[in-house]
């Protein structure tokens, strides 16, 4: 829209408007002279501000800021974030009614509800029988305190900044990132998930065990498949029983959240009728006889009198009692061992708070998987316990051990995150979160902990181990404390496990719908989707799935461990993140909750470990296993999103201690590794030139140290600024094409020398710097536009060198290979001087990656004539041995035969070339006329010095016809460039002379220019002919053409040569010359790699 559409934010009362008919565009009266841009009065107010008004787009004024800021309202429970549901622009905004919840509504009640649960009403008591007060009071209090440290760290987080709904998995993800976010995320979604598991679980018990035993399907015939009559009811009713659930979230959330203050007030009832049945049992216990026979405890629902014999009508009889204990109901039947020995007694079940049975309660009794349940008095033993299995009495359904219990306890203090998930219906979230979280934990924490006290002090022991409460006639043992009725508690807590179970299938659809809206887990988007009304249909369908597994584990005490571990790595979690922010004292880390401590933090964190492993530390492993391998995915595929996460900061904070401590010291031999600059060549869209340069950076690296990819544009920085940005973005494309870990750089310099320079000089950072630079041999150095070409490389070889950098220079670097492995083959070395033995580590490096580990390494080195070359070999030998490298060893002997007509030839046609284009300043017809007399001239110049040279040369006279060949084919050469580069002068009409590439000095041009005018500036040129070659420059040649003899006769066909690079002559003048003697050094070699090395030893034999 343009900004005459755009509404007005601010008055401008001094402004006046005056509509002129016509063209409707309203007019201003403007406080400028010739206003032209009619629009700009609605983007700063005035002449106050006009000296920020260019940048008003993007830097908006504080007052419409503020205005913007008034108006925002938080999203309804839907799982958006406010910044990304502004991008959906045309989304037409409905209308939110503001949320009006408070404390005590939106967090205390909620988490209140969450937290008191199925543990509190079926298992508690049997956890206190089990362990003993004491332990049962450890274990209680290290869970509590455990969720309290995670809520004093989750106020922290919760109230830094607006908490958008999604509670819990927003807070982590946006403070510890995206990959910690996404595991904490579906950590937590599973926990949830299998919570809703646990309760239907829960539920299935208390109607099956308690409200309608006939009602169940499998039927055990004997005692010893009880057990696994009991779970099969449990799958086949809690499968009914979930699907029944899934329907009514999927029918519609709001009924759940309707019936939630019933749920509520079930629990609250409950828990107040056992607080009423505790003060009622010091006056009036309430009458509940268990029967003993010896000290064991009998089921009592099989028999109605605990009584052997009874008298009726003066007679004797025997009760049902001894119809289980004997073969049939005679006085003299054969009765069991232990039936006969000891006799039956009646105790109460509750004797009452002030009985004193609490001293027999302090103590564990944990044992084996069908120990039975005994009281502490004596008894008299029978020979031979194992006929006892088929008997009424009550026995352990499970081996029992402290740390189980913790596992099992544990899932009754989770749901602390109840408040903070709603964080987007209450008024004022960043107050109500902290102060409701806190203060629900700490009135669960009172309740749970006076309970155990209470149940230990109030409830016989036998009975409290009795898990499904066999030995009071079927009833749940914490309803026979309570008043008025067991009923109370029975029916109250079916229905809370009910409600319970109904909120976590609503919660965790929502929860993964959050997490696969975010994208960061790419395969789970599709459970993004859901109805029209955002109801996450597919989310759900996933969540009753998994939560089925659960059903058809079909033991509670097995389920509660499993979500106890994602409860645990969610809480952990929430712990880290709080620590680490505060200890990197991130900037945007301001939480208005001020009562939260770093250690306090790693208390909490500690505590979470700890527990995951004390409570199973199988579950707890694969626990993190998957929380692991989440975090792995989502860093490996997942969207990259920068929410400033505290992970961030860490990385930031650690990379910076690593520098700082890196700059102490240079690194020592052993772990010197190329840390490389590559300098890459682009063309004039700004692509790569030599893609197979990174390629091969990457087959060198391995993935290890550092790379710095770094180009150069010729301009200023202003007016290139977009320029840099495309080749910066296409060479990171490139690099991640060619799978190159590394840094991209790219200088925009007045010209290439001088950026080139730069980059040596400071790319990289603190002991972070390269040591070793990586570039393409200019190929097109001879022919090019640009005669700088040359020049920069040599520069850029005197600059590494003075810089004390290794420089390794690919030839033929589009030859190189790419991913295909090489099969067999060599890597050749060519060592000919030592510099740092940067020859023997490269091929080294170079094997340990897939494409070379194939090739052989070779190394040659070359013997002059007086050297030993038998012991060189030996000492060559055992050297590498000593470096722990795997090469074969050649000597190449080299002896010093006199320099040949061929290089005395190719080293006076080099320098005649550069001679020949400094006279190049001649006229058009001059030159004309000049090419041919030239061409004419060297011919038979050559010819007359290859007689004389053949016969001076002391080689035998079958080499002269070779020689001549070699010759006239040099001859040919340098006539058919000539006429070339004349040829390409003369077709274009303007060549003017400036358009010839050489490289002039001042005082050069002038001398050449009075030299032109002389009249005899003709001879000049034939001059150039009867010129005797430099002597030095006739000896490099002749090192040049005998070196490359040796190397193309041994190593033509190896993968790659890696050769010494003779450095650039220390005076200016023969910088061309230097080119001709690599050209000449590498003539008919395919891949060769130059290297330089930076003055440092880089490889050690010692270890």
């Amino acid at each position: 829209r343009s900004a005459r559409h755009r509404p007005s934010l601010l008055t401008k009362p001094h402004l006046t408007l005056s509509v002129t008919a016509g063209d409707g565009n309203p007019k201003e009266s403007s406080p400028f002279i010739n206003n032209t841009d009619n629009d700009k009065g609605t983007l700063y107010d005035g002449k106050n501000m006009a000296l920020f008004e260019e940048e008003m787009d993007s830097n908006p004024m504080v007052s419409s800021l503020l205005s913007k800021l008034a108006n925002y309202t938080n999203l309804t429970q839907g799982v958006r974030e406010h910044e990304e549901a502004d991008e959906e622009e045309g989304a037409k905004k409905k209308t939110v009614k503001s949320p009006q919840m408070g404390t005590f509504i939106g967090v205390y009640l909620p988490c209140l509800q969450n937290i008191l649960g199925v543990i509190l009403f079926l298992r508690m008591t049997w956890i206190v029988g089990t362990a003993g007060i004491l332990e049962a009071f450890i274990i209680v209090a290290m869970c509590c305190s455990c969720t309290m440290l995670t809520a004093i760290s989750m106020s922290a987080i919760a109230t830094n900044g607006v908490v958008p709904a999604g509670g819990s998995y927003y807070m982590i993800s946006r403070s510890l990132g995206p990959e910690f976010g996404g595991a904490v995320g579906l950590c937590f979604y599973l926990g949830t998930t299998f919570a809703g598991a646990m309760y239907i679980l829960g539920t299935i018990e208390i109607l099956l065990t308690y409200i309608v035993p006939s009602a169940a399907i499998f039927k055990a015939e004997d005692k010893a498949d009880e057990a696994e009559a009991m779970l099969n009811n449990m799958r086949v009713y809690g499968t009914c029983c979930l699907t029944l659930m899934a329907l009514v979230v999927f029918v519609g959330v709001k009924y759940v959240n309707k019936l939630a203050l019933v749920f509520l007030a079930c629990v609250v009832l409950s828990i107040l009728a056992i607080y009423a049945g505790v003060i009622k049992t010091i006056f009036e216990p309430p009458d509940f006889p268990v029967c003993l026979l010896g000290n064991r405890t009998l089921k009592n629902h099989g028999f109605d009198k605990c009584l052997k014999t009874d008298i009726i009508d003066n007679v004797t009889v025997t009760t049902k009692l001894w119809s289980l204990f004997c073969q049939s109901s005679d006085l003299n039947s054969t009765c069991d061992e232990y039936f006969n020995l000891n006799n039956v007694t009646e105790v109460q079940g509750i004797p009452g708070l002030t009985s004193g049975v609490i001293s027999e309660n302090m103590w564990s009794s944990y044992g084996p998987s069908d120990m039975l349940v005994e009281k502490n008095m004596a008894s008299v033993a029978a020979s031979d316990p194992t006929l006892d299995l088929n008997l009424p009495y009550v026995v352990n359904d499970i081996a029992t051990f402290f740390t189980l219990l913790v596992g099992i306890y544990f899932p009754s203090v989770t749901g602390i995150m109840a408040g903070s998930n709603r964080s987007g219906d209450l008024r004022d979230a960043q107050r109500s979160i902290p102060i409701g979280t806190i203060l629900a934990i700490a009135t669960t924490t009172i309740i749970y902990l006076s309970c155990v006290v209470l149940f230990g002090a109030c409830i016989e022991g036998v009975v409290l181990r009795d898990k499904f409460g066999d030995s009071v006639k079927r009833n749940l043992v914490i309803g026979t404390l309570s008043w008025p009725s067991p009923w109370v508690i029975v029916i109250g807590s079916f229905f809370s496990c009910c409600g319970a179970g109904l909120q976590s299938l609503t919660g965790a659809p929502r929860l993964l719908q959050a997490i696969a809206r975010d994208g960061i887990v790419p395969f789970l988007e599709v459970f993004g989707h859901g109805k029209a009304n955002g109801e996450p249909t597919w989310a759900l369908l996933l969540t009753a799935m998994i939560c089925e597994t659960g059903i058809l584990i079909a033991s509670l005490d097995a389920v509660a461990p499993i979500l106890s571990m994602f409860f645990l790595m969610c809480y952990l979690f929430v712990n880290l993140a709080c620590a680490l922010q505060t200890l990197l004292r991130t900037p945007n880390w301001r939480p208005r909750f001020k009562y939260y401590h770093w250690a306090l933090s790693f208390l909490g964190m500690s505590l979470c470990l700890a527990l995951m492993f004390i409570s199973s530390w199988y579950y707890a492993l694969v626990a993190m296993l998957i929380a692991s391998c989440i975090y792995k995915y989502i860093e490996y595929r997942g969207a990259e999103k920068e929410w400033g996460d505290g992970i961030r900061g860490l990385s930031l904070n650690a990379a910076r201690y690593a520098l700082i401590r890196l700059e102490e010291a240079p690194p020592h031999t052993k772990n010197w590794r190329p840390q490389l600059l590559v300098l890459l060549n682009l063309d004039s869209e700004l692509r790569v030139k030599h893609p197979r340069l990174l390629n091969f950076t990457t087959q060198l690296k391995a993935g290890k140290g550092l790379t710095i990819v770094g180009s150069v544009l010729k301009g200023t920085y202003l007016a290139k600024e977009t320029e840099a940005k495309k080749a910066e973005q296409n060479i990171k494309t490139a690099m991640s094409a060619e799978k190159t870990k590394g840094f991209c750089h790219v200088v925009v310099s007045s010209n290439l020398r001088d950026g080139i320079s730069h980059l040596i000089q400071s790319a990289g950072l603190g002991g972070m710097k390269h040591n070793t630079v990586l570039m393409a041999w200019p190929g097109t150095w001879k022919q090019s536009n640009d005669p700088l070409s040359w020049k920069n490389f040599i520069e850029t070889v005197r600059e590494t060198t003075a810089a004390h950098q290794a420089l390794l220079v690919a030839k033929n670097v589009d030859n190189f290979p790419q991913q295909e492995r090489l099969g067999e083959g060599t890597i050749d070395v060519w060592w000919i001087v030592h510099d740092g033995g940067m020859l023997m580590l490269l091929p080294f490096l170079l094997r340990q990656h897939k494409v070379w580990r194939k090739c052989k390494m070779r190394i040659f080195t070359v013997a002059q004539m007086d050297d030993n070359s038998i012991q060189m070999k030996k000492d060559l030998q055992m050297f590498l041995y000593h470096l722990r490298l795997d090469a074969e060893v050649e000597v190449v002997e080299m002896h010093d035969s006199d320099i040949s007509a061929f290089t005395y030839e190719k080293t006076l046609v080099m320098e005649q070339r550069s001679q020949m284009l400094k006279q190049m300043q001649l006229s058009r017809t001059e030159r004309e006329r000049e090419i041919q007399s030239i061409t004419d001239e060297s011919r038979s110049s050559i010819r007359r010095k290859n007689q004389t040279g053949a016969q001076c040369s002391g080689v035998s006279n079958q080499c002269a016809p070779l020689e001549d060949e070699k010759d006239n084919e040099v001859a040919q050469l340098i006539h058919d460039k000539n006429t070339a580069s004349h040829a390409a002068l003369n077709d274009k009409p303007d060549a003017t002379p400036e358009r010839v590439h050489m490289t002039w000095t001042k005082e050069k041009l002038f001398t050449e220019r009075n030299r032109n005018r002389e009249p005899n500036a003709s001879m000049g040129v034939r001059d150039l002919f009867n010129m005797k070659p430099n002597q030095s420059n006739v000896r490099r040649m002749h090192t040049a053409v005998k070196l490359n003899e040796v190397v193309v006769n041994k190593s033509q066909g190896a993968q790659l040569v890696l050769l010494n690079m003779p450095g650039p002559p220390k005076s200016q003048g023969g910088d061309e010359n230097y080119m001709e003697f690599l050209e000449v050094l590498l003539e008919g070699l395919n891949r060769v790699l130059l290297v330089r090395g930076g003055g440092r030893e880089v490889i050690t034999i010692y270890s």
